[in-house]
């Protein structure tokens, strides 16, 4: 038992920083499909609301000025997708290109109400984990990744 939770609890803490490592080291873990998606949810969704409560916490007691280029590719993407898809859009692209931090960060950013933040990256963490933990159980099922696996 003791195993399982050491086991867990690593796999939950590589989730708070990237998404994919719950997918990915739960099928390594020999996870069901189940246990994948409970692990890397929640490991997401502490990511999510540490930041969230963080990020208000600094943003009212520090004052931050960055005085680098205000501008790059990156950020007129997110800007780009912000103005085309919204809070909706950014959290269903968090678990994919961005980290659970900086998904959260952006929402932060853009002022989205604690309540959206937290109810858009659940349905974003419950889909995206489901899709790749069931893509992987299937992909290692294929009698071929089977045999190499051994």
């Amino acid at each position: 038992m003791i195993p399982y939770i050491l086991k867990f609890l690593a796999i939950w803490f590589a989730s708070l920083f990237k998404f994919i490592a719950g997918p990915v080291l739960g099928a390594a873990a020999n996870y069901s499909l189940l246990e994948i998606i409970a692990v890397t949810v929640s490991g997401m969704m502490t990511s999510v609301l540490l930041v969230t409560f963080l990020g208000e916490w600094f943003k009212s007691h520090w004052n931050f000025r960055l005085t680098s280029k205000r501008f790059s590719k990156k950020s007129r993407a997110i800007v780009k997708t912000w103005k085309k898809f919204g809070p909706i859009g950014i959290a269903s692209i968090t678990p994919l290109l961005l980290t659970p931090i900086g998904g959260t960060i952006i929402l932060t950013a853009f002022n989205v109400a604690k309540r959206k933040i937290f109810t858009y990256m659940l349905v974003s963490a419950l889909i995206w984990s489901t899709i790749l933990g069931a893509s992987i159980h299937w992909f290692l099922s294929i009698p071929f990744f089977e045999f190499l696996l051994r």
